[in-house]
């Protein structure tokens, strides 16, 4: 009961602390509700973009190698000229990995353009129109499919002219209508919805974003477009099977592109084999910056709400010592005191990181309201719940130690 008591006794006295000294104590906590709420709003965006991040990664493939004519990766001396004559990938060499390459569960190439879709007087511009070969959906994560079916493999064979879309391009076109079984004009051709894929929003590690998407079958677009043309982007999918590391999948890669393309040991590679880590890797100093700005504009914010909670002790102690004389000549300990102090500043500091906790829930919801897919964690929570209650207890300590070791007959006589 003792420890309720305290704790309940402490409470009363935090709270007419606030009440008492209204300004004061709200110019204290709002520096503890700065601080945390400008820690947990970074360690917010960051965990919030990394999960961001880690989707996309699984929508590229973890496992999958890119073999296409530019590395998505520089160096400091960046020999862009090696890269200009590069060939573009092939289906021929495509054909030939999956002959060649024992470590691949599947491979697939994919190449287009951007271009303008219609459907009768409807219209979406800069939709990227990509045709894709048989195995695209199981090297890739983001052919997500919410109405229809994937292209058979009669389809991808015969070259057959249809097509699946994407949210955006679908609802640009038809509206609140039902897209499957309708033709659209795509690169000049009348093309049939099979399928409309689900929202997934813009990729933050490439410039896909299947949601303005349109698929075609890599024998139909083929007819389309001009395979010469080297401006054309065009890549070659390669995923691992299970227990291939990706170190040992480029490897066998890098033989059998060297081999199909002829080159001579002395030659260097004329291709670039990527990977998804080479991207997500640079964010993570980029994390680091921006982890240690929230924590030096948090830290300045938490150091001045903790001298002002020191502030607001010191003058409790002042207000109190008579009282305190009375609790010490009635039998109160040394150490009764003292926590009766630091869990009165724990409360203090623990009402303005709630606040500033709450002030970022408010905001994460109203960001998610405008689909920005934040994620305020439990994990950050607790991180600005122990910051406060370290900050109480360092801010508390001095005057409640200070109060623990008056002398009750002093005290007792103190006229403030």
């Amino acid at each position: 009961m003792i420890p309720l008591q305290l704790f309940g006794e402490s409470f009363t006295f935090a709270f007419k602390a606030l009440i008492q000294n209204k300004l004061r104590s709200i110019l204290s906590l709002l520096g503890i509700t700065i601080g945390i709420f400008s820690i947990i709003a970074v360690f917010t965006f960051i965990d919030s973009f990394q999960l961001s991040l880690q989707k996309d990664v699984n929508n590229l493939g973890s496992n999958v190698i890119y073999i296409e004519k530019w590395p998505w990766t520089f160096g400091k001396d960046y020999p862009w000229w090696k890269y200009w004559d590069r060939p573009q990938p092939t289906m021929n060499e495509l054909e030939f990995i999956q002959k060649k390459c024992k470590s691949a569960e599947a491979s697939a190439f994919t190449f287009g353009n951007n271009s303008t879709v219609e459907y009768l007087n409807n219209s979406v511009d800069n939709v990227s129109v990509n045709g894709i070969s048989e195995e695209y959906n199981h090297v890739v994560n983001w052919v997500q499919i919410d109405k229809g079916r994937y292209f058979t493999p009669n389809e991808f064979n015969g070259g057959n002219n249809v097509a699946i879309i994407g949210c955006d391009v679908a609802s640009g076109l038809f509206g609140s209508d039902d897209a499957m079984g309708k033709y659209i004009k795509v690169l000049g051709r009348k093309v049939l919805v099979v399928a409309v894929m689900k929202k997934q929003g813009e990729s933050k590690l490439s410039d896909i974003n299947m949601d303005v998407s349109v698929l075609l079958p890599a024998n139909f677009e083929r007819t389309l477009l001009d395979m010469r043309n080297r401006w054309m982007p065009k890549i070659l999918l390669v995923k691992a099977k299970e227990g291939v590391t990706n170190a040992q999948l480029i490897s066998e890669l890098r033989g059998v592109m060297r081999s199909v393309r002829e080159l001579k040991p002395e030659q260097e590679d004329n291709f670039a084999l990527n990977e998804s880590s080479m991207v997500s890797k640079n964010f993570t100093s980029l994390f680091d910056i921006v982890a240690v700005i929230g924590w030096v504009i948090g830290g300045f914010s938490i150091l001045v709400g903790g001298i002002g909670i020191a502030n607001i002790m010191f003058v409790s102690v002042k207000e109190r010592t008579s009282l305190i004389g009375i609790q010490k000549s009635l039998g109160a300990k040394n150490y009764f005191i003292l926590t009766q102090f630091i869990i009165e500043a724990i409360l203090l500091s623990l009402i303005g990181g709630i606040l500033g906790i709450l002030i970022d829930g408010t905001a994460v919801l109203i960001g998610n309201a405008n689909d920005m897919g934040l994620v305020l964690t439990f994990s950050n929570v607790m991180l600005g719940i122990t910051i406060s209650v370290l900050i109480g207890l360092i801010s508390g300590f001095i005057p409640a130690y200070t109060a623990s070791q008056l002398d009750p007959v002093e005290a007792i006589r103190s006229t403030y």
